[in-house]
């Protein structure tokens, strides 16, 4: 009998064939389906935005800048423009401290008035003057402040509107600011200006940050503005304004509209406020390990020399800012390990002699000579750390003030002399060398125009061996710390 059933390998060929078939049919399903509802799906994409009108923002960008800043030229004083807030009735005491700065054939920037004031003939070796425009629209509320902080926070836009060419910074400062220009171009150069940069300091008072802000520049301080956050500011501000008419004053006011663009502040330690009165002297002896770039509320505290009034206290910097403007008020420490004593160059301004052996951690810290801003010796009051006056007869130290300045071309090196303030010291029972003996100080430094292109570092010093044939006169130097070098006694 013939066999009827299949070949084998037939059946399983006829399987294989139709379960390709079904494979390729599937996915030809899928493809047309994820096809079509992605035609359906874009149009919803595209108008996504449209369909929430209340949640766009307003962005301001500014336009690219076409050289890459990797090759523009490095920022110098003539692109900043300053914006110098005075009043008619102060200018005529006030504009002393602008002529100690200010430098006609190189600066740019206005004084902006409340009202036009009368010129005489040294005003040439003033910035120009411009009277502020009528704020009158504009609503003021807070019963203890003037509405002419409205007028003084729009300086910015103002100074942006008169369109001067090759800005990369505004920078805003009061009547009685007395700016060190070369430190503020060394602080500047460090930020890209072709980005928002909203740069300066906080009060040295902890009250009158916690009243205002911590995220606010004072305005004496100095407050540098980048041209492409002017150019935004400019924008927005008077819409800005007019939704704070409480606040206080101008710098409060400028602080509300950078929250609002959402720029925060960048702190330069340099920057000071100084809201204290008294003596600035523990504030300049022990400086931040930072350019000083502003000196404010001069008005408020004593001399930073003694035996002189303020304007001619002030232009005794003017040596040690034209030899070594970067070292100003930097502090070294060192010792005289023979003598016993521990010694603290604020260069350009002071030396000081103590008796004993004190630590870098200790000799760093500002001592109180100051008061806070309501006039109280508190110290919990300062937002930073500070030194109590030493009321123990034997640590007080011997003061030595800048008399002198000298450059030496063939050695590269300056000489700046110190003299001892002529006050009668208190007798001392401490068995060690008296520091009486030391009229005047010699420190022997070379200039260093770079000292901030590398990270911040204290300079080193050293008391020269050879000060015992100088009599009543020591010789420190001070320079770059050496390699593995360290303010210690072993």
């Amino acid at each position: 009998m013939k066999d009827n059933q299949k070949d084998p390998a037939e059946s399983l060929y006829s399987t294989w064939t139709s379960t390709k078939v079904l494979i390729c049919f599937l996915l030809l399903i899928s493809f047309s389906y994820i096809s079509y509802s992605l035609k359906l799906l874009h149009p919803f994409i595209c108008t996504q935005q449209s369909q929430f009108p209340h949640l766009q923002s307003h962005a301001f960008v500014p336009q690219p800048n076409t050289i890459p800043p990797s090759q523009e030229p490095k920022t110098n004083i003539s692109h900043i423009v300053f914006g110098i807030a005075a009043s008619a009735n102060l200018w005529p005491h006030r504009k002393n401290y602008i002529k100690l700065w200010w430098r006609p054939d190189q600066m740019r920037g206005h004084v902006w008035l409340d009202q036009p004031v009368k010129t005489e003939s040294n005003d040439t070796l003033l910035p120009p003057f411009k009277v502020s425009g009528d704020t009158s629209g504009f609503k003021y509320t807070n019963p203890k402040g003037r509405r002419s902080a409205i007028r003084i926070s729009r300086i910015v836009s103002e100074s942006f509107r008169l369109g001067m060419e090759n800005v990369r910074w505004f920078v805003l400062g009061d009547d009685d600011t007395v700016f060190v220009a070369e430190n503020l171009v060394r602080v500047l150069q460090k930020y890209d200006h072709n980005q928002f940069y909203y740069i300066g300091g906080t009060s040295e008072s902890h009250l009158q940050n916690i009243k205002f802000s911590y995220n606010m520049a004072y305005g004496g301080g100095g407050i540098a503005i980048s041209y492409p956050l002017a150019k935004t500011l400019e924008k927005m501000q008077d819409r800005c304004i007019q939704r704070y008419p409480d606040l206080y004053g101008s710098d409060d006011r400028l602080q509300a509209c950078m929250a609002e663009i959402g720029v925060p502040l960048t702190r330069e330690k340099g920057f000071h406020q100084f809201d204290v009165f008294g003596s600035l002297f523990g504030l300049l002896a022990a400086h931040p390990v930072a350019p000083l770039v502003s000196l404010h509320h001069l008005d408020m505290v004593e001399p930073i020399f003694p035996d002189m009034d303020r304007i001619h206290a002030l232009r005794r910097l003017e040596l040690p800012i034209k030899l070594d403007s970067a070292g100003l008020t930097q502090q070294s420490i060192c010792y005289d390990i023979n003598r016993f004593w521990t010694v603290s160059v604020s260069w350009g301004y002071a030396v000081q002699i103590f008796r004993g052996i004190s630590s870098a951690r200790e000799m760093e810290l500002p001592p109180r000579t100051f008061l806070n801003w309501y006039k109280r010796d508190d110290h919990t009051s300062y937002p930073f750390n500070t030194a109590p006056v030493s009321r123990h007869v034997c640590q007080e130290p011997f003061v030595y003030y800048l008399s002198n300045a000298i450059y030496n071309r063939s050695t590269n090196q300056t000489t700046t002399e110190y003299v001892r303030q002529q006050t009668r010291m208190p007798e001392c029972n401490w068995k060690l060398a008296n520091p009486s003996r030391i009229h005047k100080v010699l420190v022997l430094k070379s200039p260093n125009p770079h000292l901030w292109d590398k990270s911040p570092r204290r300079n080193c010093c050293r008391v020269s061996r050879s000060n015992r044939k100088k009599n009543g006169t020591m010789v420190i130097e001070v320079r770059v710390c050496h390699e593995d070098e360290v303010v210690e006694v072993s």
